[in-house]
């Protein structure tokens, strides 16, 4: 009996030492794990739960199963016209088996340098192929634009709209700005860099998602020369502008004075019709005052031009003409 207990305190102590070791391991939700012993692996879990392994002997190394992103530094890449730029490229991965992973790579770190060795390189292979505009754009719908639009101005009026639609017609201002015609675009040049490294990445125990061109800017040598080719371009195509903005003043202007002359030529031919109309009609009722009393209408027109003549005279040397009979006759 003595030895039966003292056997079950043993095998008790024994249990206790085990289970205070640690035989059992969580493991969570977007976790997976690898379990080796002395190095060696014996055993990957990709679910989640409560997990076995031998204590002290087993180590268990865990890594995420959920999709992780990677993010790359800009890179400076020529183009097929040797145009060098600066990709900055994103990429989503995870990973699909523990055991490959942890005998390719095993540290997440050293998952990432394997990724920014590979992603790279298939970005510069692509880009490198393809020229700028390939990479720049995904459609051709930039030159299916109508740019006869662009002086459209609310509320400047049907007239002054067909005039400008007039002078921007679509093969004046279209075959000016034609754009090269992509093939394949920029979301297609992500697939070939997806092709390109998504094999290299498969041996590592990693399932590459996708690679997606999140930016693109020229490289400081370019930045200048595209710049300055802007500018002169603006430039020329605002002096087109002006040019036909001047063009259209002058039309304007001219339309404008032709019809202040001929307002001002009725005008004129108006009023002079007008004041002979008022002549004739004065002249007609002088006439008839005049033949109501002849005497008293020389009289009457005598006496005006005295007020107004003689007022102005310094001196009168003689009064004998007919121009002073009223002065002294007193009849």
């Amino acid at each position: 009996m003595n030895k039966l207990i003292v056997t079950l305190v043993v095998i008790a102590i024994f249990a206790v030492i085990f289970i205070a070791l640690g035989p059992f391991f969580i493991l969570e939700e977007g976790e997976q794990a690898v379990v080796t012993r002395f190095g060696a692996i014996v055993s990957t879990h990709t679910e989640a739960g409560l997990k076995f392994k031998l204590p002290v002997v087993d180590t268990v190394v865990k890594y995420p199963r959920r999709i992780m992103a990677w993010d790359g530094d800009p890179t400076r890449v020529p183009t097929s016209e040797n145009q060098f730029i600066y990709i900055d490229g994103t990429a989503r991965w995870k990973i699909v088996d523990p055991l490959l992973f942890y005998e390719a790579v095993t540290t997440i770190p050293q998952a990432f340098a394997r990724l920014d060795e590979t992603i790279d390189s298939s970005i510069r292979t692509v880009i490198a192929d393809n020229p700028l505009f390939e990479a720049v754009r995904n459609t051709n719908i930039i030159n299916e634009i109508d740019r006869t639009e662009i002086l459209a101005v609310e509320g400047m009026g049907a007239d002054v709209e067909e005039e400008i639609a007039k002078a921007l017609t679509a093969t004046d201002v279209q075959s000016q700005i034609i754009f090269p015609s992509i093939k394949k675009g920029r979301v297609r040049l992500s697939d070939e860099m997806l092709m390109a490294a998504k094999p290299k990445m498969d041996r590592y125990g990693i399932e590459l998602i996708d690679i997606v061109i999140r930016q693109i800017r020229y490289s400081e040598d370019l930045t200048s020369s595209v710049y300055n080719r802007m500018i002169v371009e603006r430039n020329q195509k605002a002096q087109e502008f002006r040019s036909r903005g001047e063009g259209a003043k002058a039309e304007w202007a001219g339309k404008l004075d032709n019809d202040r002359r001929t307002i001002l030529s009725e005008a004129y031919n108006r009023a002079e019709s007008l004041k002979g109309d008022a002549d004739a009609e004065a002249a007609r009722i002088y006439s008839d005052a005049y033949r109501r009393d002849e005497e008293f209408a020389i009289f009457w027109r005598t006496m005006e031009s005295y007020r107004k003549t003689l007022r102005n005279f310094s001196k009168t040397l003689t009064t004998d003409l007919d121009y002073f009979k009223y002065l002294y006759e007193m009849d």
